[in-house]
């Protein structure tokens, strides 16, 4: 048995061949590399966004209003109890940004169908 087969270090992995399959990749991280899936997550948005015709930016924030935050909706007061709790328990800097814990509908929820009437059924005869 060799030294090398005992202590083992931690290689940097290199790209695989492919030379049939492959058709290219983009490597991209944040700048920085401080929060790689929240990067993901706006690049992907605005693949999806993009027409695939032009290089230009697509019109879209650069960043969502939580950016760098996570978010939390609990939907009882117990919950939101809970959720305290638990922001006490785990160090985290947290804003409450609404007091008020009640829910409500929009007023045009249940009054508009979303679907067009299609008319009676026509059903087949055997």
């Amino acid at each position: 048995m060799k030294i090398n087969d005992i202590i083992v270090e931690g290689h940097i992995g290199k790209k695989p061949v492919s030379t049939y399959a492959d058709t290219g990749e983009w490597q991209f991280r944040d700048k920085g590399g401080l929060d790689r899936v929240y990067n993901l997550n706006r690049v992907m948005m605005a693949v999806a966004m993009a027409d695939g015709k032009s290089t230009k930016p697509v019109d879209m924030d650069q960043e969502s209003w939580v950016e760098k935050h996570n978010i939390a909706r609990p939907y009882t007061e117990i919950e939101h109890v809970m959720m305290q709790a638990a922001l006490n328990t785990v160090d985290s800097d947290y804003e409450h940004t609404e007091k008020d814990h009640k829910s409500s509908e929009q007023p045009t929820t249940y009054t508009v169908s979303p679907c067009l009437n299609p008319g009676p059924i026509k059903r087949r005869s055997k």
